[in-house]
């Protein structure tokens, strides 16, 4: 790594570490990436991201706006039916209270399980505690002078399940935690304080912690995905801004949380995906679209979270600021993380890497120009490497600064953004993280390492499969179901890279109504995408067998 990141040295826990470059002038030098993005030794770079992986499996925010309590919550599952609190949260949300435990609420949010004992290399996840008390990642218990809270932490949306694997960084393709705080949002402030405290057996403190979190619900603004697998951050943020006053800590106003302030996404739909971590270390701009030209992600990612949870502002920065180590931990945390490799769950032979090399030439002809280059083990002129070095990506050749390119894609995800980037730019804690928000002309044409992991295809998941991306949009399927993905043949299209759709389907799937993507609704629009695949003529520029042999490049990334 060159000196352009190096920019001062602190120390903490006796660690000198470095401050990287999060200006709008950072640059990544061709074929370097900033995975290392502190310019750890070892020993410190196996300190931090393993306390970084806890935070992220936890959620360090202490002083985050919305906390469960914990303790009462279990005592809620417990209650039986003529409990004043269930009868009372039955009458608001007008349907019997559906979850039994504590394991099935983790189930439907689409929390992952943590991986065996036995898991090794990048599916080895430590115990936020030490030991297997959390038995569902993304649920954090927060400790507080009034008690254990519960709440959401970054591995709800940023782990996936892989066949049965949970893997750390990957977009969470089953999620409903933007469902779950809409839910809350219109129940939890009509249940009386003391209903609670009589009907979960919660203690003064305890009480006083739901009160905290009831009030706090009141400036926040949550907005339901169209289908599951999206995510609503940019309408909860701007939507929770509208409910504050606006000045330079987006200060509380109640008559705000009462009559929020007209915005266009309250009905503008800007859903979009989670973005996956491993792809963090070659970029120098953030989110779909680029937009966030400057500033730590990490910062950005918190700030959000908690504007989205009714935090104040003032606390927030001032946790931020006396909580260094945790924002480096998670920092480098993130940009560590690595793709899951399609021969950690099929076989080394079901790639066939002379079709893959011919793969990767159509690769370069058409889509290098945007994604950037792949350096294959196949390159390296040794003929004595095993099978599966060869399929190895040896390095990936990004850009110096990320690019925005505009291919026709469904535009409504980088437009939401227009509708409050002066809003968040003008908040003191923003010029403090030094973060700014500048709507962009187009999306970020991601770094492709790990893209076969990463289906459905799209900023807005609107495309299933690689077979799809590589059909001309008109003919591209316009439904189609966002299975699990428990079982790797099964639920998975190993041709087609990503969904099985029509009658390869599980019908089982049929059944699942919130994961049926309908791409004809307005923001989740499969078109786009395409003019690579065409002559200048206009004319297909590669055959279904060619097609079939850039896909068996992908798989190797």
């Amino acid at each position: 790594m060159t000196g352009t990141f190096l920019l001062a040295l602190f120390s903490l826990n006796g660690f000198a570490l470095t401050e990287a470059d999060w200006s709008r002038n950072a640059r990544v030098e061709s074929g370097e990436n900033r995975e290392n993005i502190l310019q750890l030794n070892a020993e410190e770079m196996a300190y931090y991201k393993n306390l970084g992986i806890k935070h992220a499996l936890k959620y360090p925010v202490t002083v985050t706006g919305l906390l469960i309590p914990y303790q009462p919550l279990l005592n809620f599952f417990k209650a039986d039916t003529k409990n004043p609190l269930k009868k009372l949260a039955q009458d608001i949300t007008k349907s019997r209270v559906g979850f039994k435990n504590e394991e099935e609420l983790y189930q439907w949010l689409g929390l992952n399980k943590f991986n065996s004992d036995t898991a090794t290399g990048i599916y080895q996840i430590p115990f936020p505690n030490g030991k297997k008390d959390q038995f569902y990642i993304g649920a954090g218990l927060v400790k507080t002078p009034h008690g254990e809270g519960l709440t959401f932490s970054c591995f709800t949306c940023h782990s996936g399940n892989l066949f049965g694997t949970t893997v750390m960084g990957l977009t969470n393709k089953r999620v409903k935690a933007n469902k779950f705080f809409h839910m809350a949002k219109k129940t939890v402030p009509y249940i009386p304080s003391q209903i609670f405290k009589a009907g979960s057996g919660a203690t003064v403190g305890e009480t006083e912690m739901f009160k905290r979190t009831k009030n706090n619900l009141w400036s926040v603004g949550a907005v339901e995905p169209q289908v599951l697998g999206l995510d609503t951050s940019l309408p909860q943020v701007a939507l929770s801004l509208t409910r504050r006053n606006s000045d330079a800590y987006a200060t509380k106003n109640e008559i705000l949380e009462k009559f929020p302030k007209s915005h266009e996404l309250d009905t503008y739909v800007a859903d979009s995906k989670p973005m996956v971590w491993w792809t963090l270390k070659y970029k120098t701009r953030w989110l779909a679209d680029g937009s966030i030209v400057s500033g730590n992600p990490i910062f950005t990612n918190i700030l959000w979270n908690e504007l989205g949870r009714g935090a104040d502002l003032k606390e927030l920065e001032t946790w931020m600021k006396n909580n260094k180590e945790a924002i480096d931990a998670l920092t480098v945390a993130a940009f560590s993380t690595k793709p899951p490799r399609w021969t950690d769950f099929y076989p080394t032979n079901s790639i066939d890497m002379e079709k893959a090399i011919r793969g990767q030439n159509h690769f370069r002809d058409s889509c290098m120009k945007c994604h950037g280059d792949y350096i294959k083990g196949w390159e390296m002129g040794d003929d004595t490497l095993a099978l599966d070095k060869q399929l190895e990506t040896v390095k990936v050749d990004y850009f110096e600064t990320t690019p925005v390119k505009d291919v026709g894609t469904d535009p409504q995800r980088r437009l939401g953004i227009e509708t409050f980037a002066t809003e968040l730019n003008n908040l003191q804690i923003s010029k403090w993280m030094k973060t700014v928000l500048e709507p962009q002309p187009g999306y970020v044409p991601p770094p492709l390492d790990g893209i076969w992991s990463r289906y459905p295809y799209l900023h807005n998941n609107s495309i299933p499969n690689l077979c799809a991306l590589m059909t001309p949009p008109a003919k591209r399927p316009q439904t189609f179901v966002q299975g699990p993905a428990d079982d790797r043949y099964r639920d998975f299209d190993t041709d087609c890279v990503g969904y099985p759709v029509g009658n390869k389907m599980p019908e089982s799937w049929a059944k699942d109504k919130e994961a049926f993507f309908d791409t004809r609704k307005p923001g989740l629009k499969n078109i786009g995408h395409y003019q690579m695949f065409l002559k200048d003529d206009g004319s297909e520029k590669y055959s279904e067998k060619e097609k079939s042999e850039l896909r068996e490049f992908l798989k190797t990334l």
